[in-house]
C-alpha cells in the first residue's frame, strides 16, 4: 500500500512565515508537522510514499531524504494548484496500478486508531464533528447510516461532519478515473478540483465508503491552531526535552522543547515553549511561542508568537532615573 502525501500548499494563512519554510515543516513540540504524518505510517507498515510537492519543495524533498533514508519515496510537482484532488491526479501514473492506496494531507496532525482505518474492508473517510461546516467537505449519512453523499464546502449543510485529511482508499484506479473525469470535463467547486468531488463520483458508480471519528484533528493552517497544537503536544509523554543542559542564569518552566546547540542565558522560558537548534536567547522572557532553528532573540518579551528560522529580534533596552510616584507605560503608541 502506497501513501500520498500532497504538500503543495503556499500555506498563505501563516504568512510571514511560509514565505520561506514550507508549512509542514514547522515545528510542533520540537517536530515537524510531516514528521507526525510519516511517523504514523510508517508504525502502520507503510514504506512506500510519493510526496506531491510544489511551495518551497525542494526543502521538504532535502529534509525527508535526509530524516527517511528507509522509506520508498518518489516525488512529483504539482506545477499548477488547482485543488486537493488535482494533486492526487499530478500523481496518478505512480498510483493507477495500485488498488490501495492512503492519503494524508500534510498539514494536519491527527489522533485516530490508525490500524482500524488501514484495516477497513472498505473505502474510509476519517472525520470530525464541526461548528462550520461550511469551511470543509462534508460527509452526509441516509437514514441507515452509510455514507450516501460528500459535499465540498456546502453553502447551506446538511451535515456538521468534516472530513479532515487522513482516507484509506481500496478502489485506486476508480479514485484516478474519478478525478480525470471531472478534470477533464472542468467540474470544478469553488474554482479547485477537490477530491471530495471525485469521492461524490465514486459513491454514485456503488463504492461504498465507511467513516471513522478521529479523537482529535490539528489543521495547523492557522497561527493560533498550531501553537495550541504545540502546548498538547508538549503536554504528553516523549516530547517534551528532558535531562537539558544547565543554561546561564536562566530558569526554564517545563513542559518545553529546547533543540541542541542552544545557548540561553538571564531569561525564562516557557512553559509551552518549542526552540529549534542552534538558538542563541539572552534577557529574555517566552512563553506558548515556537521559536525557530539559528534564531537570536535578546531583551524581548515573547507570549503567543511564532519565529521563524534565522530570525534576529533585539528589545529596546531602558536606563531609567525615576522619581517617586511616577507611572510610566512604554506600550502607549509614540505620536
Amino acid at each position: 500500500m502506497k501513501a500520498v502525501i500532497p504538500v503543495a500548499g503556499a500555506g498563505t494563512r501563516l504568512r510571514p512565515l511560509t514565505y520561506t519554510q514550507p508549512k509542514p515543516l514547522i515545528p510542533v513540540a520540537g517536530k515537524p508537522i510531516i514528521s507526525f504524518i510519516i511517523d504514523q505510517l510508517i508504525e502502520q507498515g507503510i514504506r512506500d510514499f510519493i510526496f506531491v510537492i510544489g511551495y518551497l519543495g525542494e526543502k521538504i524533498k532535502n529534509y525527508v531524504d535526509k530524516a527517511y533514508p528507509n522509506i520508498n519515496r518518489e516525488y512529483i510537482t504539482q506545477e499548477v494548484r488547482l485543488g486537493s484532488g488535482h494533486a492526487i491526479w499530478t500523481a496518478r501514473d505512480m498510483i493507477r496500478s495500485d488498488k490501495e492506496l492512503v492519503v494524508f494531507f500534510g498539514d494536519v496532525i491527527l489522533d485516530v486508531d490508525f490500524e482500524k482505518v488501514i484495516k477497513c474492508r472498505d473505502s474510509c473517510l476519517c472525520v470530525k464533528k464541526v461548528e462550520d461546516p461550511r469551511k470543509f467537505g462534508v460527509v452526509e449519512y441516509g437514514q441507515d447510516g452509510q455514507v450516501k453523499r460528500v459535499v465540498e464546502k456546502p453553502k447551506i449543510p446538511k451535515s456538521d461532519m468534516a472530513m479532515v485529511g487522513f482516507y484509506k482508499i481500496k478502489e485506486a484506479e476508480q479514485l484516478i478515473d474519478a478525478l480525470e473525469f471531472n478534470i477533464s470535463h472542468n467540474i470544478r467547486s469553488n474554482g479547485e478540483f477537490p477530491l471530495t468531488d471525485a469521492f461524490m463520483r465514486m459513491i454514485e458508480q456503488g463504492v461504498h465508503f465507511s467513516t471513522e471519528v478521529v479523537d482529535n484533528w490539528f489543521d495547523c493552517g492557522k497561527k493560533e491552531v498550531l501553537l495550541d497544537t504545540n502546548s498538547a503536544f508538549l503536554d504528553r509523554s516523549g516530547y517534551a526535552s528532558t535531562n537539558l543542559p544547565p543554561f546561564d542564569n536562566s530558569i526554564i518552566i517545563h513542559p518545553v522543547s529546547i533543540g541542541q546547540n542552544c545557548k540561553i542565558s538571564n531569561s525564562i522560558i516557557g512553559p509551552h515553549v518549542t526552540i529549534g537548534n542552534n538558538a542563541r536567547i539572552s534577557h529574555t522572557i517566552i512563553k506558548d511561542s515556537i521559536i525557530g532553528n539559528y534564531a537570536h532573540i535578546k531583551e524581548v518579551i515573547l507570549q503567543r508568537s511564532v519565529v521563524g528560522n534565522d530570525t534576529a529580534i533585539t528589545g529596546l533596552r531602558q536606563s531609567l532615573n525615576i522619581g517617586d510616584n511616577t507611572e510610566i507605560d512604554f506600550s502607549l503608541p509614540r505620536s
